[in-house]
């Protein structure tokens, strides 16, 4: 029989229920770009999946698991932070800065507070600055423990999160020994703290940060070289120093890639200037050095730790300017004028002279800054707030674009976004 050619729709039917085999050549007439189109999928990954870190979207358009095209949504749990910091007093807004980073929130705290207390003028005794050194440095571990355990979980390594955990929930008890609160703690006040740390506190610190560090060296020895984990990190999620400044990246994501800025050494507050320290630089800005940087930050924030635990000596924790102190209880229960003060502190809030602060800090992500526009009164003209996390996942599409599906998890997780300081 004589081969002839047909389109699909020229088949005739009762040719094709006939099933004769090599009789004819049926040739599909469609567009070869079309064809390959057809094959591509669109996915949305988020807002709730769980590998997602929060509230974030994100959607992908894949070839198989190739991500192809994508882009990044975010706004879900938007909380109009900085509008509310303009229509609260500037002490009442001390328990919002707690869910910006809620694994650091007595970073935020203590960030917020150096911005009103220099609008203000306002000096800190020695001893409060030493405990905001110690408190900062304990989150900083504890915010890194997170991100490195939570990261390799999403990876499959579960064993390594559970090392950490148990560090971060004793330092979460010395944090509740300060201020009875273990994670929105609102211990910072401006011009002081809610409470001196306890008799000993200092001594349990130092103990706790010398236990850390031995295990942040058994965590090390079940990771770092593991074979899995370095073929699931190493050349993934890369992100350049070009790219980094371009995305005005900061922090452990930053110096992953190169960029030597420390904040902390940089432009030094408090009394950073008189402990020994280094800062952990890395070249590649995948997410094996990222990993590598946070890890050596944890070693370096809880030598940190000890070196405060050594010099701290006691003294008072509030400033005697007259426009912040709380007054003591029993200057409001006994004395009128105490009541009085007491009661227009909390009520109508302390006047803040005309100005505008803009103050930073070297946050566990990265650069948290503080800008405030006052022009007189207990409520801020203008507040805007410099999260590290809105910059950082702003750079989440080009970093994985033409990678893996599996590839977008562990570059979302090393760079560690933080969905309350994202949205604020």
């Amino acid at each position: 029989m004589e081969n002839k050619t047909f389109s699909v729709d020229q088949i005739p039917k009762d040719l094709l229920r006939q099933g004769i085999p090599g009789s004819y050549d049926v040739t599909v007439e469609h567009d070869p770009d079309d064809l390959w189109e057809e094959s591509r999928m669109i996915v949305n990954i988020g807002p709730t999946h769980p590998a997602m870190h929060g509230a974030l979207r994100l959607v992908a358009k894949l070839n198989g698991e190739v991500i192809e095209k994508s882009y990044a949504e975010f706004g879900y749990t938007h909380r109009a932070k900085e509008k509310l910091g303009e229509n609260r007093t500037y002490h009442q807004f001390i328990v919002y800065t707690d869910r910006l980073n809620y694994c650091s929130a007595l970073t935020n705290n203590m960030t917020y507070a150096m911005a009103v207390e220099r609008l203000m003028g306002v000096e800190l005794p020695m001893r409060a600055q030493w405990i905001r050194m110690m408190c900062c440095e304990i989150s900083r571990v504890i915010d890194h423990l997170i991100c490195v355990g939570i990261s390799a979980v999403d990876l499959g390594a579960f064993t390594f999160f559970l090392y950490g955990f148990h560090q971060r929930e004793e330092a979460y008890t010395l944090i509740e020994k300060l201020c009875g609160a273990r994670l929105t703690t609102s211990y910072c006040r401006i011009g002081g703290l809610m409470h001196d740390a306890p008799e000993g506190w200092e001594k349990e610190a130092k103990a706790w940060a010398k236990k850390t560090l031995k295990v942040i060296e058994e965590m090390d020895q079940l990771l770092t070289s593991n074979k899995i984990w370095c073929k699931r990190t190493v050349g993934v999620g890369v992100f350049n120093k070009e790219q980094c400044l371009e995305f005005s990246y900061s922090g452990p994501n930053a110096r992953a890639a190169g960029i030597d800025v420390d904040l902390r050494r940089d432009q030094p507050s408090m009394f950073y200037r008189d402990v020994q320290f280094d800062v952990p630089i890395a070249q590649n800005g995948d997410c094996y050095d990222r990993y590598l940087v946070r890890m050596e930050e944890i070693r370096q924030s809880l030598n940190i730790v000890i070196q405060c635990a050594e010099k701290i000596k006691k003294g008072p924790i509030w400033s005697e300017d007259k426009r912040t102190r709380i007054p003591d209880k029993e200057v409001v229960y006994n004395t009128m004028e105490g009541m009085i003060h007491h009661f227009k502190f909390f009520m109508e809030g302390f006047r803040v002279p005309a100005g505008e602060a803009y103050t930073t800090f070297e946050a566990s992500n990265g650069e948290l800054g503080f800008f405030i526009s006052s022009k007189g009164g207990s409520r801020s003209h203008r507040m805007r707030i410099r999260g590290p996390s809105v910059w950082h996942y702003q750079g989440l599409v080009p970093m994985v674009e033409g990678k893996l599906l599996g590839d977008m998890v562990a570059a979302l997780g090393s760079i560690n976004v933080i969905a309350g300081e994202l949205d604020r």
